[in-house]
């Protein structure tokens, strides 16, 4: 198990409306965007169809001046995407893009699932032969509501994946448009594993691809209000440990909650390097931690650690935190001994 520091990096992936945001080229130049993230200029759902045409136009106008001025200039330059709409608007928009390659990552599929998949794969096949962009399918098809089949399904997927797996970036999930086939949508109060309806897709689709690619976590809506930041905190710390690694954002104000999830804490990556450093020839492979509060284990955390590294490695290493104070039955004060998320 071993992904490059590319498909970790996607991190935080800001969406923005192809076309509608002329203000992005000004807002990369002055780095007014907390860094680090990733772009992805969205052509299918937040664009009307009778605008389609229109909102191509501005994106190409748009890359192409992001690549002008970082030729120029000296700024942020995020990973960019392009959400598109289908096998064959993907091979028509990697052809017109082809020109800002230098500034362009890959492409974002959507609804990535059995009824499309080959399509998707054999235009993968084809533009790999003259480019070197990513791919990052989304799991969010509404056939993957019904339970019977689904793991089976996704395990063909995984199959029809391999010919094409170094172009795959991330895998990622669509966490609203699962939630919109139930009629569901979670307050700012609930995570997206309190809908158990979606929960259970994710986890089948970790269950199938963990091993192999790095998921991404689902979009979380709230970015203003109330308790919108403990929320988002709260599913993040989910996200991790179910094994989802980065999110979807839907503003700047999410992307440093974001970041500071994606930090590891200073006790995982002691753990981890010391792991990792073990001389395999000797025995045993297991010893206690770095703090002797825990055990460490070669054989059965040494994928744990090397994704810890990689993670520092990005994101940084984060002290750990006081232990916040906790009442007891009695009244008294207590010290919690919880790790923070």
């Amino acid at each position: 198990m071993f992904h490059s520091l590319a498909a970790y990096s996607v991190g935080a992936l800001l969406y923005c409306p192809a076309g509608l945001h002329d203000s992005i080229v000004t807002t990369l130049l002055h780095n007014t965007i907390p860094a680090p993230f990733s772009l992805a200029f969205c052509l299918e759902d937040t664009v009307n169809d009778a605008h389609l045409a229109e909102a191509e136009n501005a994106l190409l106008r748009t890359l192409e001046q992001i690549q002008r001025l970082h030729a120029e200039h000296s700024f942020y330059l995020p990973q960019i995407f392009v959400r598109i709409r289908s096998p064959l608007h993907l091979r028509r928009m990697a052809a017109r893009l082809s020109g800002v390659s230098q500034v362009l990552t890959g492409f974002i599929l959507p609804k990535f699932y059995t009824d499309n998949s080959q399509a998707y794969l054999a235009a993968i096949e084809d533009l790999s032969q003259s480019s070197e962009f990513f791919y990052m399918p989304i799991f969010e098809s509404h056939a993957m509501a019904a339970p019977a089949g689904r793991l089976e399904q996704l395990a063909r997927l995984k199959e029809e994946l391999e010919p094409v797996s170094a172009r795959i970036l991330n895998l990622r999930v669509g966490g609203n448009d699962l939630s919109h086939v139930f009629g569901l949508r979670r307050s700012v109060s609930d995570t997206i594993y309190d809908l158990q309806p979606v929960a259970r897709i994710l986890m089948d689709v970790v269950s199938t691809f963990a091993a192999d690619y790095v998921i991404s976590g689902p979009v979380w809506e709230y970015y203003a209000g109330p308790g919108w930041d403990t929320g988002l905190e709260r599913e993040l710390h989910l996200d991790a440990l179910n094994g989802f690694i980065g999110k979807t954002v839907i503003h700047p104000n999410q992307i440093p909650i974001v970041n500071r999830a994606l930090q590891v804490t200073a006790r995982d990556y002691a753990d981890a390097r010391s792991i990792l450093s073990w001389d395999l020839d000797n025995a045993p492979l297991v010893a206690r931690s770095v703090d002797a509060a825990r055990m460490n284990e070669f054989k059965t955390h040494a994928n744990w650690a090397s994704k810890i590294l990689a993670l520092a490695q990005i994101y940084g290493v984060r002290p750990e935190e006081a232990a916040p104070v906790r009442r007891t039955a009695a009244g008294k004060s207590a010290v919690s001994r919880r790790a923070a998320p």
